[in-house]
């Protein structure tokens, strides 16, 4: 990585317009770009939070990754708005619809890593499976997440940044 990827903390950063670069440059080499997407990067979308333009776009060129606990947290994250009474069951509802409409391949996680991790960086369960993900596929992981994006940067895994 280069200097200029890594932020004040130590985190390896990597701007939507490095993460455009450098999808293009492996797409020219044939092979696939991955990332390994989080929940709140994909809530922020289906909920159309302020950086859902930038994520579409940094995203549109990336094969998303993510462990195979995702949809249960997306799903667990809209009904917590709705109890809360944040969203209506009908926003609930298309953002569930839209969800499914996102191509992304759900993995399996390395459970004993990842509980590993999640004592070592002070995360929840769900947030070590997405830098377990990153870590055992070396990947970076694009996420809105503070405590993950530390994290992730203590461990080595390239962050994201929108």
């Amino acid at each position: 990585m280069c200097e200029r990827f890594v932020g004040h903390n130590g985190t390896i950063l990597l701007t939507a317009s490095d993460l455009l670069w450098y999808c293009t440059y492996v797409q020219e080499k044939g092979r696939p770009v991955e990332v390994v997407i989080d929940p709140s990067a994909i809530l922020a979308v289906l909920l159309h939070e302020p950086e859902r333009d930038s994520l579409i776009t940094t995203t549109k060129r990336a094969d998303l990754i993510a462990p195979a606990s995702l949809p249960w947290e997306i799903g667990n994250a809209l009904i917590a708005g709705l109890r809360r009474q944040r969203l209506r069951l009908d926003d609930v509802q298309a953002a569930w619809t839209s969800y499914e409409e996102i191509p992304l391949r759900l993995v399996d996680v390395d459970m004993g890593r990842a509980l590993d991790a999640a004592a070592e960086h002070g995360l929840y369960a769900y947030d070590a499976y997405i830098l377990e993900t990153a870590l055992s596929r070396r990947l970076p992981v694009l996420t809105l997440d503070k405590t993950l994006s530390r994290a992730a940067g203590q461990a080595g895994v390239a962050v994201l940044e929108i």
